[in-house]
């Protein structure tokens, strides 16, 4: 049963007004404090028509990523439950790239791992075992996150109205079958400037980071969607989002599967 709040109208004038914080890249206050009684369905309605307005720019969306699902990250962000949002094309940096900070309002990193699918999901009832039977490869990712509200401060609901706070994200390392490598215990070092900053295990990622999958299957399940096959789906931080600024440079390591690594310039 869908709840909704805002009017066609208001929806679509705040999908421009966060959009337009993000490409003109300044802050803007929560969209809660103007509309308060907004819902998740609204939200993911913002989501979906920023989405629809970059890819009628001419922008691809190149894969997905669930945010908040590490017991860290809640625990940071003062909320309960993950959330997702979609990767447009020119999110992706090269492992090795260089990170433009003036195109960023307070970026931060996440350590994770990515899952690409080779046969389609869908909700509701997908579980872990369906996602481990649907998984081509996982990869080493790194997430640069911008939430797009002053002070990094919100709720749950206008972060999903901006995209789960998605920016650009780093893909590097060696690939692997899934069944290759123990997500639950596979290590992983975070250093900024070759000063070691966080650590985390994948089973921060809500237990196991194919938990993630499943439950974004079974969220855009209620959307009427799917992961289609081919997906490229970062599933949330195993280490606590850490602050980065120009100059700084990032090496993500992780255990058996190489290094993911980039510049703020």
């Amino acid at each position: 049963m869908s709840t909704r709040t805002l009017t066609k109208d208001q929806m679509l004038s705040l999908a421009e007004h966060i959009e337009n914080a993000e490409l003109n890249v300044h802050d803007i206050t929560k969209v809660t404090n103007d509309f308060p009684d907004m819902t998740f369905d609204d939200a993911y309605d913002i989501q979906w028509e920023i989405r629809r307005r970059k890819e009628a720019r001419g922008n691809k969306v190149v894969g997905m990523k669930m945010g908040l699902t590490s017991w860290a990250k809640m625990a940071q962000m003062g909320v309960e439950t993950p959330v997702y949002g979609f990767l447009a094309d020119y999110f992706s940096v090269p492992d090795g790239g260089d990170i433009d900070t003036s195109e960023l309002i307070h970026p931060k990193i996440e350590a994770e791992v990515a899952f690409v699918t080779k046969a389609p999901l869908k909700g509701p009832g997908c579980h872990i075992g369906d996602v481990l039977a649907a998984t081509d490869f996982i990869i080493p990712a790194v997430e640069a996150i911008d939430s797009r509200y002053e002070n990094f401060k919100f709720d749950l609901i206008s972060v999903v109205a901006d995209n789960a706070s998605s920016t650009r994200f780093i893909t590097g390392g060696r690939m692997a079958k899934v069944e290759d490598v123990d997500l639950k215990t596979l290590g992983v070092v975070m250093e900024i400037n070759g000063e070691v900053v966080e650590l985390g295990a994948g089973a921060a990622v809500l237990g196991h980071p194919a938990s993630s999958v499943a439950m974004l299957a079974n969220m855009l399940g209620e959307r009427g969607e799917e992961i289609p096959a081919g997906t490229f789906i970062m599933t949330g931080g195993i280490t606590a989002a850490v602050a980065v600024k120009k100059g700084d440079n990032i090496t993500v390591r992780y255990q058996d599967l190489g290094s993911v690594s980039a510049k703020f310039v």
